[in-house]
């Protein structure tokens, strides 16, 4: 069999659970494997159980794995492939290519990218050419695709830490442990728990605290719009999911914050601000386009 015809293996490691995946895409999926994200050595052990089983069973034609970060994304730094500097306990450090299998294409990236790559493969991002996914849950990332590859250099994107402008009489520090009232700060499933005392879930929808996350998320989408100038934004995760009312209103807040500036004059925002097509599923199948990424030989990185 060849490469072309075996399938690849994803896993799309998070902060609570990770999932693996067997097959070539959404229509295809083989096996799925979930496990609840432990410490690193007994994680990334049961993982690399997985995908010895699927490797011996039948043969896998490239593994991409797609992370929580921060990432070491420059192949020639000594610490490439590890975590570092990630508030959750115990992972700085750990080394994710412990998940490749020799002789055969290992693919790295973030979440938040791998999501943006299979947006644009089987998605609402197909035939773009530069497209945005944004998932707002425990943090908020940001996965920048221009000219159809990821955007890098210093590091991959952390867009989810730009500083926006705070809402009208909003003097709460925010919850970020480096940045305080930065949009992840501000919007994340996280923050919002900090700040009330629970989670936002089943929160109302006239509750205040929304005004703050849609202000925040707004400003981050308008600095996003006039820098890497996106032809369509995809938002999802776990605080946006499910929230039709809070995608209006994002739409609303973003084209009164751009003001009909330059070309968001043209925009239609029912088509420019859209949930993400593949749903829940973006961030396993962003895996695997990693995989594919790597198997077929096209550069995950525009650094790279």
């Amino acid at each position: 069999m060849s490469a072309g015809e075996r399938p690849v293996a994803g896993i799309e490691l998070g902060g609570t659970k990770c999932i693996a995946v067997l097959g070539t895409g959404p229509d295809n999926v083989r096996d799925q494997v979930r496990i609840p994200t432990t410490t690193p050595d007994e994680t990334l052990g049961r993982l690399a159980a997985v995908l010895a089983g699927w490797s011996e069973d039948g043969g896998i034609s490239a593994v991409g794995v797609a992370s929580f970060g921060p990432l070491q994304l420059n192949r020639d730094a000594p610490d490439h492939g590890q975590i570092v500097r990630t508030p959750k306990p115990g992972w700085s450090g750990a080394d994710l290519t412990r998940l490749a299998i020799a002789d055969c294409p290992f693919g790295l990236d973030t979440d938040v990218t791998g999501a943006a790559l299979a947006e644009a493969r089987w998605g609402r991002a197909q035939g773009l050419a530069s497209h945005i996914y944004i998932t707002v849950g425990t943090g908020v990332g940001v996965g920048i695709i221009v000219n159809g590859r990821a955007v890098g250099g210093l590091g991959h994107s952390e867009a989810g830490h730009l500083r926006v402008g705070r809402l009208a009489g909003d003097s709460w520090p925010g919850a970020c442990p480096w940045h305080g009232d930065c949009v992840e700060g501000l919007a994340s499933g996280s923050a919002l728990a900090a700040r009330l005392g629970h989670s936002a879930e089943g929160l109302s929808e006239s509750d205040p605290v929304w005004n703050v996350v849609v202000n925040a998320l707004a400003g981050l989408m308008h600095n996003l719009v006039l820098t890497a100038t996106p032809q369509r934004i995809l938002i999802g995760g776990g605080v946006v999911t499910g929230k039709p009312w809070l995608l209006t209103r994002l739409r609303g807040a973003l084209a009164e914050s751009l003001a009909g500036y330059a070309h968001a004059a043209e925009l239609d925002m029912s088509q420019f601000l859209q949930a993400p097509g593949l749903g829940d599923r973006a961030g396993p199948m962003g895996a695997l386009a990693l995989a594919l990424q790597t198997r077929d030989k096209v550069p995950c990185r525009s650094a790279q």
